[in-house]
């Protein structure tokens, strides 16, 4: 037992935080980043940190972009760019529901 233990004071569980898959799921259904993080326990199990971060150099850089979505958001400030681009240079003209007028009737 910890001489501090501050994870029973504050309420809190960093281990289920850290560990996203293990935690309560609310419909039974898998967390978004399970598979990469299976995939990431299987691969750094029992081989030590070390050998795991080169090792497991890809199934980390995996579990990491799932979970923060940094690709993805540049991604999408690169295709609204290009969006804006061709807006002002007049080869795109986007649709009338995009800008905010929409047809009522279906």
């Amino acid at each position: 037992m910890p001489l501090l233990d501050l994870q029973n004071q504050l309420g809190i569980d960093v281990d289920r935080w850290l560990l996203v898959g293990s935690s309560k799921q609310p419909h039974k259904q898998a967390s978004l980043c399970f598979a990469f993080q299976k995939e990431w326990l299987e691969c750094s199990d029992g081989i030590g940190s070390v050998r795991a971060k080169k090792e497991c150099q890809q199934e980390m850089e995996d579990l990491a972009e799932c979970l923060s979505k940094k690709k993805m958001v540049k991604r999408m400030m690169a295709i609204q760019a290009q969006r804006e681009k061709l807006i002002k240079e007049g080869k795109y003209t986007p649709p009338d529901n995009h800008s905010g007028k929409f047809d009522p009737t279906p």
